[in-house]
C-alpha cells in the first residue's frame, strides 16, 4: 500500500560517484597537510643541526685553548696521561672531532637510505632530539676515554677533509652557475645582457683591485718570490678564465666567470694571510698580544666554516652521481638527502680539525688563532688551483664531449628560433566507458609540478604546452589513477625529449578501462602500459 506522505529518495550513480570523489580529494588534502608538516620538521632540523655543528666548534676551541684550567677533572682520567696532556691542545681538539665525527657517522649509516617522508628514518632525522642529545653527550666523553694512540691515529689519518674540500668546490662552482642563471635568465634579453654585463665589470675590478692590494702589502720586495709566484699565477687563471669565457664555442657568460675570479682571489688572498707570523712579507704579522680584530677574525672563521659545511651539506642535488636531477619529485619525497646532509657534516668534523690545529699535530696552535702555517697556506693555494681548474674544465667540457652531427640546412630568415617553435602538448582524456571512474592525472617534470588533475567520464581533455629545453632533456613524469580508491594507477613518462628538438608535437594518452594507450601526430592510437593496481 502506497502511502502518499511517504517519500522515496533514490541514490543514482552519479550522486555515489559524486561523494567519492569528494572523499577522496578530503583525503588526498589531509595527506598533503601531513607531507607538509613533516616537510617543515625536516626543514627545520638542518638548522638544528647546524647549531649543534657550532656549539662543538666552540668546544673545540675551549678544549684547546682554555680547558686545561677550567676542567680540572680531566687529568684524573687515565687516558688523558699526566696532567691532562693528551686531552688538551692539539689531541683535545681531535677528541672533539672524533665525537662529532662518530655522532654524524651515526647518523648518516641511519638514515642514508631514506626515501619518503612517512619512512621511520624520516621520524627519526627530524625528531627525537632528546635520545639524540644523549647519544652526542655519549660519544663526546667516551672520546675523552679513548687511548692517545688511537686519537693520533685518527689524526694522522682524517683523509675525509679531502673529500669535504672537494665536495666545498663543486656545491661553490654550482651556486655561482645558479646565481648566473638566475641574475641571466634571459641571454637574449637586452636589459638581461645588460645587467650581467655591468655585474661582469663590477666583479672583475673588484679581483682586480684585490690583486692589487695583495701586490702592495705581501710583496715587500723581490725577495718575496712565493708570494709573487701566486699572485702571478691567479692573475693568469684571471685572464684564462675571462678569454674561455669569450670564446664563441663556450656556453657561459662573462658575470659567472667574474664572480669565480672574484672566488680564487679571495683563496689566494686567504693563502697568503695563512703564512706564518715570522714571514717577513706577510704585512699582517701578529704580534704577541690578542686584540679585537684578532677575536672578531677568528671568530667569523669558525662561522665561514659552520656555513660551508651547511651549504655544502644542504647541496645534494649538485652531486648527479647520486641524485639524477631531471626525475620529478614526488609530494611525499624528502626535501633533501639526510644521508648525504650528515656525511657532509661527518667529513666537516675532520675538516675544522685541521683548521683549529692548523695541520700540525707536533705542535698547539696559539691562542684566538685558526689555519696559521705553511700547510695551512699550500692547502688553500692548491684548493685554488683545484677550483679554476674544475670551473674551465666545466666550460671546455660541452665542447669536448660534442658528438659530430650532420649538417643541418641554416636558417635563411631572421625571426627568433623560439617563435617559429610551436610548443609541444600532452593531453589526457578519459575513455573509462565501462566503469566511469574518475580518472586523476597527475605530472611533473624537473622544474614544474602541476598537482593534481580529475577527468569525469566524457569531461573536455586535460592538456598542457611547453617548449624543449635548449640544453637539458624536457621529461614529464605523470601517475594515472582511475578506480572507486585510486586503486589501479600507473607511473611513466608522458613526455621525453628528442636528442633534437621537438616543436610542435601531440602525445595524445587516452585512459580505457583496459589500459593506457598513445597517439601522435606520426602515430595511430597504440597500446602503451596495462593498469597496476595496489
Amino acid at each position: 500500500m502506497n502511502d502518499p506522505r511517504v517519500r522515496s529518495f533514490q541514490i543514482s550513480p552519479g550522486d555515489l560517484e559524486a561523494a567519492r570523489l569528494d572523499d577522496l580529494i578530503r583525503e588526498i588534502e589531509q595527506k598533503s597537510l601531513f607531507y607538509y608538516q613533516e616537510k617543515k620538521k625536516s626543514l627545520r632540523a638542518r638548522y638544528i643541526y647546524g647549531t649543534i655543528f657550532l656549539i662543538i666548534n666552540l668546544c673545540a676551541w675551549f678544549i684547546r685553548d682554555y680547558a686545561q684550567k677550567a676542567l680540572t677533572l680531566l687529568p684524573h682520567v687515565s687516558s688523558c696521561g699526566p696532567e691532562g696532556s693528551h686531552c688538551f691542545h692539539t689531541l683535545g681538539v681531535l677528541r672533539v672531532s672524533l665525537g662529532c665525527f662518530i655522532f654524524f657517522l651515526i647518523m648518516f649509516l641511519s638514515t642514508w637510505n631514506t626515501m619518503k617522508l612517512h619512512q621511520a628514518q624520516n621520524t627519526w632525522h627530524s625528531d627525537n632530539w632528546s635520545f639524540k642529545f644523549l647519544q652526542l653527550v655519549s660519544v663526546m666523553v667516551a672520546s675523552f676515554f679513548i687511548p692517545q694512540l688511537y686519537i693520533q691515529i685518527y689524526g694522522m689519518h682524517s683523509y675525509g677533509f679531502r673529500i669535504f674540500l672537494g665536495l666545498q668546490l663543486i656545491s661553490v662552482i654550482e651556486f655561482i652557475t645558479w646565481w648566473n642563471n638566475y641574475w641571466m635568465p634571459n641571454n637574449q634579453n637586452k636589459q638581461s645582457c645588460s645587467f650581467g654585463l655591468v655585474m661582469s665589470v663590477v666583479f672583475y675590478i673588484g679581483s682586480g683591485c684585490g690583486i692589487v692590494v695583495m701586490y702592495y702589502f705581501y710583496v715587500a720586495s723581490t725577495a718575496c718570490a712565493l708570494n709573487i709566484f701566486f699572485i702571478s699565477l691567479t692573475v693568469l687563471l684571471l685572464i684564462i678564465m675571462m678569454v674561455m669565457s669569450l670564446h664563441s664555442k663556450v656556453k657561459s657568460s662573462l658575470m659567472s666567470s667574474g664572480i669565480m675570479a672574484s672566488y680564487i682571489v679571495f683563496l689566494c688572498w686567504s693563502a697568503i694571510r695563512s703564512e706564518p707570523s715570522h714571514t717577513k712579507c706577510n704585512a699582517h704579522t701578529q704580534n704577541g698580544h690578542t686584540d679585537w680584530i684578532t677575536v672578531l677574525s677568528f671568530l667569523i672563521a669558525i662561522g665561514a666554516i659552520v656555513m660551508a659545511t651547511f651549504s655544502t651539506g644542504i647541496d645534494s642535488e649538485s652531486f648527479s652521481f647520486q641524485f639524477r636531477k631531471d626525475e620529478a619529485k614526488e609530494e611525499d619525497d624528502i626535501p633533501y638527502s639526510y644521508g648525504f646532509f650528515h656525511l657532509v657534516f661527518s667529513l666537516g668534523a675532520m675538516y675544522f680539525a685541521m683548521l683549529f690545529i692548523s695541520w700540525n699535530l707536533e705542535h698547539s696552535a696559539r691562542k684566538w688563532s685558526m689555519d696559521v702555517g705553511w700547510t695551512s697556506t699550500w692547502v688553500k693555494i692548491v684548493n685554488e688551483w683545484f677550483a679554476a681548474g674544475i670551473y674551465l674544465w666545466k666550460l671546455i667540457a660541452p665542447i669536448v664531449r660534442q658528438p659530430r652531427v650532420h649538417e643541418q640546412p641554416q636558417p635563411t630568415t631572421t625571426e627568433s628560433s623560439e617563435a617559429k617553435c610551436h610548443k609541444n602538448t600532452v593531453a589526457f582524456q578519459n575513455n573509462l566507458t565501462l566503469s566511469k571512474s574518475v580518472l586523476k592525472v597527475h605530472c611533473k617534470s624537473r622544474d614544474d609540478d602541476l598537482g593534481d588533475h580529475f577527468l569525469r567520464f566524457q569531461d573536455a581533455a586535460y592538456n598542457f604546452s611547453f617548449h624543449d629545453h635548449f640544453i637539458l632533456y624536457t621529461r614529464f613524469k605523470c601517475i594515472l589513477s582511475k578506480g572507486a580508491n585510486l586503486e589501479y594507477h600507473k607511473t611513466f613518462l608522458g613526455y621525453e625529449a628528442d636528442k633534437y628538438r621537438r616543436c610542435g608535437a601531440l602525445y595524445a594518452w587516452e585512459a580505457r578501462d583496459d589500459a593506457i594507450y598513445l597517439s601522435t601526430k606520426d602515430e595511430p592510437t597504440k597500446l602503451m602500459y596495462s593498469w597496476d593496481k595496489d
